[in-house]
């Protein structure tokens, strides 16, 4: 196996460990007296469904160091180990005790496994043709393999090259070529009627977010930890106060990239699925007449949200992986106190 495709696949790999299931997740519930459930179309769900047809998945729990495997939420209903508390709706053991944790199999989960299947499939599938030479000692061919090309080059040159020092940026552009097309699938799926963002899932978001900042951390240098806890040239009473703020920094960026990118996908598809549920709406207050006539307005307008869905799923798999790279060559650049203080001196003479 080439090392490339070798280290890609130990990255998948590492996506597919790391990443658990939702520690709730969402049953189905009826929604009566709305004419349409917004917040149904974007919370996680027990089943998995495409083009209308629904699969419910298996329940996994863990309670007082016991596992309880069922093939449905139903049928975890029907063994009467398991109720449905009347106060919030969550499942819980018949005699009260609360789920530890909740391993079971969600939509959100099915989607990003998708997204991460068809990640590897393509880099597998590129990877055997530049090993046969089509690529390599041959101009790609095909269209699928020249936009892998492209998309590889770009994430290669203009965002592991330009922002990790020296040729250490080699070692990361798997982790980060990974990422961004991972986070691209699953972002795009929102785009079906029938599919769900993964990324509209803090636990997605977090768990990648997370091994971004693992990764930060192991490729910290010297002058990295040194700045963060030394800070050379700096008074010790002023470190006082600067290293509990840098230590604090370490763990907002991560918790940045994960709350950004969850936040815009999650918004983006209630923002659809709201306006196009004016439809429904006028219908049920106003009559079909009205109601279907306003739905030429807002067939339009979800078009218009749709395109740009699109565009700003493409651009937040390309924050989240231009940020990683970012933080990965701030830990991982070396350079001499004096440099840094050459730099600072600089600075302060440009602002003056």
């Amino acid at each position: 196996m080439p090392t490339v495709l070798r280290r890609f696949f130990l990255t998948l790999l590492l996506f597919l460990l790391t990443v658990s299931p939702n520690v709730l997740a969402s049953d189905e519930s009826d929604n009566s007296g709305s004419p349409i459930d917004v917040m149904g179309k974007v919370l996680d769900h027990d089943y998995f469904e495409m083009f209308n047809q629904k699969i419910y998945l298996p329940r996994i729990f863990y309670v007082d160091g016991s596992v309880y495997l069922y093939a449905n939420t139903q049928s975890a209903l029907d063994s009467g180990e398991f109720v449905r508390s009347e106060e919030e709706g969550f499942i819980v053991r018949s005699d009260g005790t609360p789920v530890f944790i909740d391993f079971s199999i969600t939509s959100k989960l099915v989607w990003f496994w998708i997204g991460v299947l068809l990640t590897f499939l393509i880099t597998w599938i590129a990877a055997k043709r530049y090993k046969n030479g089509v690529g390599s000692k041959t101009e790609p061919k095909g269209t699928l393999h020249n936009l892998f090309e492209v998309l590889f080059v770009f994430v290669r040159d203009d965002i592991a090259k330009e922002y990790i020092p020296g040729e250490k940026y080699r070692k990361y552009v798997n982790y980060l070529f990974s990422v961004f097309m991972a986070i691209s699938f699953m972002n795009l799926f929102g785009l079906l009627p029938w599919g769900v963002s993964a990324t509209a899932s803090l636990t997605v978001t977090a768990t990648l977010a997370a091994i971004t900042f693992v990764i930060t951390q192991v490729s910290g240098t010297k002058e990295y930890w040194g700045h963060i806890f030394m800070f050379p040239g700096v008074p010790p009473l002023v470190r006082v106060i600067l290293t509990p703020v840098e230590i604090i920094g370490m763990f907002t960026k991560p918790f940045a990239l994960a709350i950004r990118l969850f936040a815009n996908m999650l918004s983006g598809k209630i923002m659809i699925v709201s306006i196009l549920g004016l439809i429904f709406i006028f219908t049920d207050m106003f009559g079909a007449t009205l109601g279907v006539t306003s739905g030429i307005v807002w067939v339009a307008l979800t078009a218009l949200l749709y395109i740009l869905k699109a565009f700003i799923a493409l651009l937040q798999a390309y924050i989240f992986t231009l940020l990683s790279a970012v933080f990965i060559g701030l830990a991982a650049e070396e350079h001499a106190h004096e440099d840094h203080e050459s730099s600072v001196a600089t600075a302060t003479e440009v602002q003056i």
